[in-house]
């Protein structure tokens, strides 16, 4: 049984603690759902979703007597279980506060049958806001005893938008008719491209660092301890591979033949296990080819980076990949990445397609320049011209470093647009 004393303390501590925080706003959108349970990458910004709610409603004259948070990471809760979710609320209630508090409780995963209480309380007609490790919190199990009752929420490192907002850049049309503020936008787009987003990197003198502890977590805590790999090594590689080849569809059965030939023998079950783990953790997200036949679809898929700050670590020349990597991210950010993920495709078959988002009949090419050299021109701007045989086009553009113009063909217009304007919807598209 947990000290009720040192419970009040948290509770108290926690409170002075989230007055404090600088809260960026970030554009997670929760549907007006009372209770919801937000997933994402290890550091990508889940609590600071539930501190920014925590301040809006004490800024709208709610108290914390309406309030509780509790973070189960705190060290001073080891050793807390299922019958103390209890007793939190108790202690709640002793200080003064309501009967039926807003809970936001973040990394509940730490305490064993927590979905059973997650259950009652929303019965209950709590307003309810989780977070915790995502194969813990989504697995069928969890949801099947949850009963439908919370709705997941994805939560991304910050977008370019949210970097912006950080650095009190403006970003409005007027303000980008300035030459400085185009300047300072330009270098805070060169940073975030390569440093990504997590949210407590902003600001730091040396990124990598902070970076590099917070993927060897992902990797050493949430896919090997996790999940009881005994060849470390092995999984190492095979993430270093899949960044190699971000732009590629991966294979498992390339994937194993390559792994074997330089850090020991590993199966295809086995390479498709360690796949499935890092996409459980959040560090990949897969990506189906739209011209795929059923079965080839799990087994052909393409894979990025959960933050490009991440994916940089792990490559020695990444321009290139990075920028397609920032795209994907963006769309999985507008149109969600569930775990069939139907939303957003990539096309090969008689063409190869980075992007094809159906709902909205648009195909996306990413290429760093497309000026520079005839080949690359040739290989973009010619896979848009084919697509609209084959699939319906409203809308086709390439997406490149900082280059812009306008091709005219049969099918109507391709649009050549920097990605730092798509990025902050600058161009049109849906946001």
């Amino acid at each position: 049984m947990v000290d009720k004393l040192v419970l009040k303390q948290i509770i108290q501590n926690n409170r002075e603690e989230i007055e404090q925080y600088q809260i960026v706003h970030r554009d997670v959108l929760t549907d007006g759902f009372n209770c919801c349970i937000f997933v994402g990458v290890r550091r990508g910004g889940k609590s600071f979703v539930l501190y920014e709610k925590i301040q809006q409603m004490l800024s709208e004259g709610h108290s914390w007597n309406e309030i509780l948070y509790l973070n189960f990471e705190d060290d001073r809760l080891s050793g807390l279980d299922i019958n103390d979710l209890d007793t939190i609320l108790e202690c709640h209630m002793e200080m003064g506060g309501v009967p039926k508090p807003a809970l936001f409780l973040d990394e509940i995963q730490n305490i064993d049958g927590w979905e059973k209480f997650a259950r009652r309380v929303a019965d209950s007609k709590y307003m309810v806001w989780i977070t915790g490790l995502n194969a813990k919190m989504l697995s069928k199990e969890m949801m099947t005893t949850l009963g439908g009752r919370y709705i997941p929420i994805e939560v991304y490192p910050f977008s370019f938008a949210e970097y912006l907002r950080w650095a009190a850049i403006p970003f409005d049309d007027q303000s980008l008719l300035s030459t400085g503020a185009r300047v300072k936008l330009k270098q805070a787009y060169e940073e975030y491209f390569k440093w990504g987003g997590l949210p407590e990197s902003l600001g730091l003198p040396v990124k990598r660092n902070y970076i590099s502890s917070v993927y060897q977590k992902i990797y050493l805590g949430d896919i090997c301890t996790r999940n009881k790999i005994s060849n470390p090594n092995l999984l190492r590689l095979l993430i270093k591979k899949m960044a190699e080849g971000v732009k590629q569809p991966v294979s498992y059965t390339r994937l194993a033949q390559v792994l074997s030939s330089v850090g020991g023998k590993i199966t295809i079950p086995t390479a498709s296990s360690y796949i499935g783990y890092s996409e459980d953790a959040w560090l990949i997200l897969r990506l189906h080819n739209i011209a795929s036949a059923f079965a080839e679809k799990e087994t052909n898929c393409k894979y990025y980076f959960v933050d490009n700050g991440i994916l940089s670590i792990l490559l020695i020349d990444p321009e290139t990949t990075l920028l397609e990597n920032l795209v994907a991210l963006h769309l999985f950010r507008i149109y969600g990445h569930d775990p069939d993920n139907e939303r957003v495709f990539f096309y090969n078959s008689n063409v190869e397609v980075d992007f094809y988002i159906p709902e909205d009949e648009m195909a996306i090419q990413v290429s760093y320049s497309v000026s520079k050299d005839k080949d690359t021109w040739d290989r973009e701007v010619g896979a848009l011209q084919k697509l609209p045989k084959v699939l319906s086009c409203k809308r086709r553009l390439v997406l490149t470093y900082d280059e812009a113009q306008t091709i005219e063909d049969e099918y109507g217009t391709i649009e050549v647009i920097p990605c730092w304007k798509w990025l902050l919807g600058k161009s049109g598209h849906r946001q």
